[in-house]
């Protein structure tokens, strides 16, 4: 894996997860351009690294990401030409496609406020453990912009349905995590942030601890079959489990059945 020291969050690997930690609390862990860039580089490096097997994404502080630093990104797009400004939307898709394209799963831990950039980032998570405090908005009409951000369009109709999606994207409200629940949008809520952090780590090591292969092959079918006819679908599901029973790790779980033990997958990608 290609070394990379983040200086606009922190970062670490503990027993195959590695949780990525927003940390610009002061400023409810505002994006930069620094932050982006270093995310997406992270994201599109992080799958040659056997040691990670599982990823939690959260934020330091009341706020898990408050979207785009208004004084460092904001201010500095006000006149900008058209070249320019593509050139900056390109590279915040960039995050959200190298998060989509990872092949190991993602949890993320919704410690916060989530709004913007960070709600988008947070749809971008496999999974979303989120703090009873925690908050979403996808405010982008606030700002007299589209709801069409980052993938917003692409990712939140596929976890919350086309009228949720639709009402969310059209008003730009923020809504408590209760409303985010009842859409499907959250996958658990818990006490606070520290809960927020411990639960979607412990998810993240149960992934950690399975099938490398066989899930790195899931978020793979999850992406692909979107835009699949229903025959299509099922022929692309034939191939990939087919790979699959070819993996050490689905002999490794009937030799366990038979031993009446847990298994030891391999975790090895090929």
């Amino acid at each position: 894996m290609t070394t990379i020291s983040p200086v606009s969050f922190a970062f670490e690997v503990t027993k195959g997860v590695a949780t990525i930690t927003l940390d610009r609390p002061k400023r409810l862990n505002a994006l930069t351009f620094e932050v982006y860039r270093e995310l997406a580089e992270l994201f599109e490096t992080i799958d040659e690294s056997d040691q990670i097997r599982a990823i939690v994404i959260t934020g330091r502080g009341r706020g898990f990401c408050s979207g785009g630093d208004q004084d460092d990104i904001i201010k500095n797009l006000l006149g900008k030409d058209t070249p320019a400004l593509l050139a900056f939307t390109r590279a915040t898709g960039r995050l959200i496609a190298a998060m989509r394209t990872c092949r190991r799963p993602i949890v993320g831990a919704i410690n916060g406020t989530a709004v913007g950039a960070g709600a988008v980032i947070a749809c971008a998570c496999d999974v979303r453990i989120a703090s009873k405090t925690a908050k979403f908005g996808f405010i982008f009409p606030r700002v007299g912009l589209c709801g069409a951000d980052m993938g917003a369009m692409y990712l939140l109709p596929r976890i919350v349905g086309l009228g949720h999606a639709s009402e969310l994207l059209f008003f730009g409200d923020v809504i408590d995590v209760e409303h985010a629940q009842r859409i499907g949008l959250v996958n658990r809520v818990v006490a606070d942030g520290d809960e927020a952090v411990k639960v979607a780590t412990e998810w993240a090591q149960r992934l950690a601890s399975g099938p490398m292969f066989a899930h790195a092959m899931t978020k793979q079918m999850i992406e692909s079959e979107h835009t699949m006819t229903l025959a299509a679908a099922i022929e692309a599901e034939a191939q990939a489990q087919a790979l699959c029973m070819q993996h050490p790790d689905f002999a490794e779980a009937h030799a366990a059945f038979k031993e009446e033990r847990v298994p030891k997958f391999a975790g090895i990608l090929e």
